[in-house]
């Protein structure tokens, strides 16, 4: 026996298709069903990244899941439910950025303010030299193109493999490998000074 449908569930659905119409219009070109799918979208994401994130994260997961819906949004099925596919998105973010949070907080070291150091290079006396951005620029710059395509997707924009290979066109194996040759090829750019 199907339960019965509660007029709150009911309303949940006629805004889910509402809001559908608007993605499917948005897919179609429609920038104005796109900027009206993006401004209900926006309370609905706040309240759901409230209950993910910590207050001052709030936002950073907002605009972390806007920009991913905005990147894959060809990807949506009209025929399907949009929220659930939505909040799968959100949920994906907030997963990568505790990931993020980890990741960071392993290589961090809390340090009391009388150990830092100064601005004054005879202050520093740590054994590495200051990273040229520039030389690193140059060098990615120089890479051949799977190992620059694997570098700018899975190190600076922080991709997963999947999502790297799914935007790459590239397999996860080959991601792998083009992301190692290439850290290779950039530790050997900069410490010959290139």
């Amino acid at each position: 026996m199907v339960p019965p449908v509660s007029p709150r569930d009911d309303e949940k659905q006629q805004d889910d298709r509402r809001l559908a119409r608007l993605m499917e219009a948005a897919q179609d070109g429609d920038r104005a069903a796109y900027a009206a799918l993006l401004r209900e979208l926006l309370p609905v994401l706040r309240r759901a990244a409230r209950r993910r994130a910590a207050p001052s994260d709030v936002e950073d997961l907002v605009q972390e899941t806007l920009k991913s819906l905005h990147q894959v949004r060809h990807t949506y099925d009209p025929a399907r439910p949009l929220l659930p596919w939505v909040f799968a998105i959100l949920r994906h973010r907030a997963v990568d950025a505790v990931r993020r949070q980890v990741r960071t907080a392993g290589r961090e070291v809390a340090i009391d303010p009388e150990r830092e150091t100064f601005a004054h290079a005879a202050a520093n006396t740590g054994s590495e030299a200051a990273l040229d951005g520039a030389a690193l620029r140059r060098a990615v710059e120089r890479l051949p193109p799977s190992q620059k395509t694997a570098i700018e997707l899975v190190k600076l924009k922080e991709m997963s493999l999947k999502e790297a290979s799914a935007v790459s066109g590239m397999s996860v194996p080959a991601l792998k490998v083009a992301t190692h040759r290439a850290i290779k090829s950039l530790r050997a750019a900069l410490r010959a000074g290139e």
